[in-house]
């Protein structure tokens, strides 16, 4: 195991790391909206493995998309920016674990509490770039009133109002525009991203100047990622801290394998020099066929597993792969219902699910289904209704096992009262709205004793602002939901398990 020292400085006497970790003191050159699991064993690691052998020399200022990142935020603070990466899992057939402490955040700001540090962060010259996962759902329009001194609901937003000021500090100065970097997984995301911003500039009706600097200046970069980091591992925390002689309740895991493609060829390599740290980094010009795997096969059985292995009691995804009845049903679902759709040769997409199935197989990850619920209606939407689409346009019937999954996560969402004897699952982590809308569409019978459950299939399916469209005119899709539903109800246990 190893745990470098880090590359940006030191500030010794932090009470949970070892001394001498912490406290990055480098300029900072990237500024990184969301600190939750993913972006610190991804990017942050990425940075810190640059630094480390001299080729970047900048450090990260983070801040929390939503309120509810404060908690990690503070733990940040607590520990001057440094935390633990463990990585394991199998590379070349063998066994790796490795322990890092990263330390490459310069600033961590909450922007609820501490917007005008936040909005000063845009006057600094020596910022370059700017990186986020807000997941599928943060990487979308939110109306808001101009107000530039109180953050703005979204990521989007927020972005917005800080690039205004920057434009402003510099007066339209075109080499002050940053490289924006979004590992949200949705297709386009950077061109997304742009879109937005352009939407709130019109809406706060901002100059025709900070518009065509934006588009003319900034670049608007789209990407995609591709690792399994997942959070804090509690079973296994207090005999890892013993071990390593401190505790860190920062602690991430992820597996060693990594790829970030990004669509950019002319040379920014050369300003953040990814592939030259000897990264899994490639630079693109189409990212579609990254794009179809990563998102359709890997994300969309992640999402299978979350919705389908959660209604039925499953609580990790190794656990869900190593079921008697449910192992075989998540490659039967790929190889079968996900495959026919993508349009790649069909050697290379069996081979990516053999080893995304492998990498699902991880013995060293816990990667709990509840984390990948997460926003679960805005991943079903991207991952998991393109090759439900595909498939009913290719075979005139419906995917058995997606439709089942999307019938799991109306389940999971049911109103309070409708919970079933097994006991009600944890409270969906989602847009409040959209969740609200769900329960409120679910069809109580006439008698009131009860749910319909073909009311209560159609009546979800026509939420358009759920799932972008109509789903009632995809033949059997209601009509499937409904006797999944119906079936689960007869039950009267949620947690009775069966992989048929």
């Amino acid at each position: 195991m190893t745990a470098p020292v880090n590359p940006g400085g030191a500030v010794p006497g932090l009470a949970q790391l070892p001394e001498g970790q912490a406290g990055c003191r480098l300029p900072v050159k990237v500024l990184q909206f969301g600190e939750g699991n993913f972006l610190r064993g991804f990017v942050d690691w990425m940075v810190q493995r640059c630094n480390a052998q001299g080729l970047f020399g900048g450090g990260v200022a983070v801040t929390q998309p939503r309120p509810a990142g404060k908690p990690n935020l503070e733990k940040l603070k607590a520990q001057q920016g440094a935390y633990t990466l463990l990585v394991r899992g199998l590379q070349d057939g063998r066994k790796v674990e490795e322990r890092e402490i990263v330390s490459v955040f310069a600033r961590m700001i909450d922007p609820y509490e501490e917007w005008d540090a936040f909005l000063a962060l845009a006057d600094s010259p020596e910022l370059e770039f700017v990186v986020s996962n807000t997941t599928e759902a943060g990487l979308a329009y939110q109306h808001a009133e101009w107000n530039p001194g109180a953050p703005a609901a979204s990521f989007p937003g927020k972005l917005t109002v800080f690039l205004y000021r920057r434009f402003v500090t510099f007066a339209g100065d075109p080499e002050r525009g940053l490289v924006h970097l979004p590992c949200e997984l949705l297709e386009r995301n950077g061109d997304r991203l742009l879109d937005i911003v352009l939407r709130h500039a019109d809406d706060w009706r901002l100059s025709e100047a900070f518009k065509r600097w934006v588009r003319a200046s900034n670049r608007f970069v789209n990407t995609l990622v591709d690792r399994i980091v997942t959070g804090y591992p509690r079973e296994e925390a207090d005999g890892l801290f013993a071990a390593w002689g401190y505790s860190d309740p920062l602690l991430a895991t992820a597996e060693p394998y990594h790829l970030w493609a990004i669509q950019a060829t002319d040379g920014l390599e050369s300003r953040l020099p990814l592939a030259q740290a000897g990264l899994n980094v490639r630079w693109v010009e189409d990212l579609t066929p990254y794009q179809l795997l990563k998102v359709r096969i890997l994300n969309g059985a992640h999402t299978m597993m979350a919705t389908l292995g959660l209604a039925d009691g499953l609580s990790e995804v190794r656990e869900a792969m190593e079921h008697p009845a449910w192992g075989e049903v998540w490659e039967r679902a790929l190889r079968d219902e996900v495959l026919p759709g993508l349009p790649l040769p069909r050697a290379e997409a069996d081979a990516y699910v053999s080893g995304t199935l492998d990498r699902f197989r991880n013995p060293y990850i816990r990667h709990r289904l509840t984390d990948i619920a997460m926003n679960s209606l805005s991943k079903w939407r991207a991952r998991l209704l393109p090759s439900l689409k595909a498939y009913a346009q290719a075979e005139g019937s419906v995917p058995v096992v997606i439709a089942r999954s999307l019938a799991a996560l109306i389940w999971l969402y049911r109103p309070r009262d409708a919970y079933a004897a097994g006991g009600a699952p944890a409270e969906p982590r989602d847009d409040e709205a959209l969740v609200e809308a769900i329960r409120g569409a679910w069809a109580p019978e006439p008698a009131g004793d009860g749910y319909d459950p073909a009311r209560t299939a159609a009546n979800i399916l026509r939420l358009e602002a759920a799932w972008g469209e109509d789903l009632t005119a995809l033949d059997g899709l209601a009509e499937a939901v409904a006797a999944w539903l119906a079936e689960r109800f007869g039950r009267g246990d949620e947690r009775t398990r069966s992989g048929d």
